[in-house]
């Protein structure tokens, strides 16, 4: 299952980059302190998720953690990046990590 996670985590992090969604610098450290799911009221989605999703995914794989189950990400990626260009690719590769991490 870890690996199967990280080959999609991956897959996330070059879609990312290939539509101009990945930012290469870091981001405000006070951004992360926001209460609100997703970090929405501190930063956009897909900062979001590079810089806390990504970040968490990668933690919990080395260090052999038990993965989150049953969680949903594609449909807030529906509805923050369907505007934008190469959302849609974001969109299929979240929609394959809910899957995977899916108890169904």
């Amino acid at each position: 299952m870890h690996q199967q996670t990280l080959a999609l985590l991956r897959e996330l992090e070059s879609t990312l980059q290939r539509h101009s969604l990945w930012q290469t610098t870091a981001i405000d450290p006070s951004a992360l302190n926001s209460s609100v799911p997703f970090c929405h009221d501190t930063m956009a989605f897909e900062q979001w998720l590079q810089f806390v999703f990504l970040e968490k995914m990668h933690a919990l794989i080395a260090h052999a953690q038990p993965l989150p189950r049953n969680f949903a990400i594609a449909p807030m990626a529906e509805m923050m990046l369907a505007q934008h260009s190469g959302g849609n690719d974001v969109i299929t590769v979240l929609e394959k990590l809910d899957q995977l991490l899916s108890d169904n």
